[in-house]
């Protein structure tokens, strides 16, 4: 009975929001979405945050799956008293292996999209319709928020480095990225699993971005809230910078080096084709 109210009101709070922003989009064709999407949420020691995140969440996706990512308080029982389905790691093992856990058990479930969202509640779930609204009438392989568009509430030095890194990112992949850093992004959950991620970090927003990229499959971008409050950031500049740079120089061997097997199958597969707006700016 629970979830069946949870996707009540999911239902009925989409449908206000898409009222609200003048949205074209069937409805019949937008609620056949909704189950199609489990909101990951990768956590560690979020317990302060993750309830009241869980609950907004719900008001428009009722199904949400916390990694809690070997957390020392009570995240895990206050995810679960919210609503949510809880997978635990023992020990912590990076924002990028729990997104991969979570990937994996949506897939499992049954899932078609995975929409990641931060555990801080730096992401707002109000911006949730941005991303779902046009699953049928847009197909993407990954569609990204960008914060960019109005970033005065990021750090400045997160703010540069964002930017620096998105440069560096786009040209290498032959595409202009306005937010490369960005983990709020629905990821179609199909073409994930035909790839190998090496990223268990930080550095995983830049390597899906690469991998779909120079596999030639279609992402966009959609604007999102850029939300910088209470929230404690688990980066660590120096030693996640580092990671980065280590990271950066091993993606592009790899790909220099070796085939990628998967491309050519991806490809030929005409609902995530590369199209002309992806071109570079």
């Amino acid at each position: 009975m629970a979830d069946v109210s949870a996707a009540s009101r999911a239902r009925e709070r989409i449908l206000k929001k898409l009222a609200a922003q003048s949205h074209s989009l069937s409805f019949v064709v937008l609620m056949g979405s909704l189950d199609q999407v489990a909101v990951v949420v990768p956590c560690l020691n979020e317990a302060v945050a993750i309830r009241s995140l869980v609950t907004e969440i719900r008001d428009f996706l009722p199904h949400v799956l916390v990694i809690d990512d070997g957390s020392a308080d009570c995240t895990a029982a206050e995810a679960v008293w919210a609503g949510a389905k809880v997978l635990t790691h023992t020990s912590p093992r990076g924002k990028g292996a729990a997104l991969q856990s979570g990937f994996a058990a949506a897939l499992d479930q049954g899932f078609e999209w995975a929409l990641a969202m931060d555990g801080d509640g730096q992401h707002a779930p109000s911006d949730i319709p941005r991303f779902v609204t046009r699953l049928e009438s847009n197909p993407t392989a990954m569609r990204i928020g960008d914060r960019m568009q109005s970033p005065i509430l990021m750090p400045f030095v997160r703010r540069m480095v964002n930017r620096w890194m998105s440069q560096r990112l786009g040209n290498y992949c032959g595409r202009y990225l306005p937010d490369s850093q960005c983990g709020f992004r629905l990821i179609n959950l199909d073409v994930w699993r035909r790839f190998r991620f090496s990223a268990q970090h930080f550095e995983i927003e830049s390597e899906l971005i690469v991998r779909f990229l120079k596999a030639g499959l279609q992402i966009d971008f959609v604007p999102v809230q850029c939300r910088y409050a209470s929230e404690h950031s688990k980066i660590r500049p120096l030693r996640d910078t580092l990671r980065w740079f280590r990271w950066w120089k091993a993606i592009r061997c790899e790909l220099a080096m070796i085939p990628n097997t998967t491309t050519a199958a991806i490809r030929r597969d005409p609902h995530f084709a590369h199209t002309a707006q992806d071109a570079p700016a």
